[in-house]
């Protein structure tokens, strides 16, 4: 299988593109058209809403949150994060996700 247009692997883990809807009514995670699409219900204030981001994507990939680093777009809702880790585990535990919930 394939990795999807959102994940790089890397030598330290991957990466992933997220696109953040901050303020929403419910969390979710979705993929839809090749993008991971995140839906907090924190603000966009202080951090709160990327410390939201990291819980929902180490909950739904049962990872734990300080594996996880926003790397580029902190104050924006276009965000790549770093995911510490084994590569191609992590790529295949991601590609599980997304074939249960994509």
């Amino acid at each position: 299988m394939n990795d999807p247009t959102f994940l790089r692997r890397n030598v330290n883990g991957v990466t992933v593109d997220v696109r953040v809807h901050p303020r929403a009514r419910r969390r979710a995670l979705e993929a839809a058209a090749g993008a991971l699409k995140a839906s907090v219900t924190a603000p966009p204030e202080d951090g709160r809403a990327n410390d939201a981001v990291i819980a929902l994507l180490a909950q739904q990939w049962r990872l734990p949150k300080s594996a996880f680093a926003v790397i580029k777009g902190a104050a924006a809702r276009d965000k790549t994060l770093s995911v510490r880790g084994e590569p191609a585990g992590l790529a295949s535990r991601i590609g599980e996700w997304l074939q249960a919930h994509g």
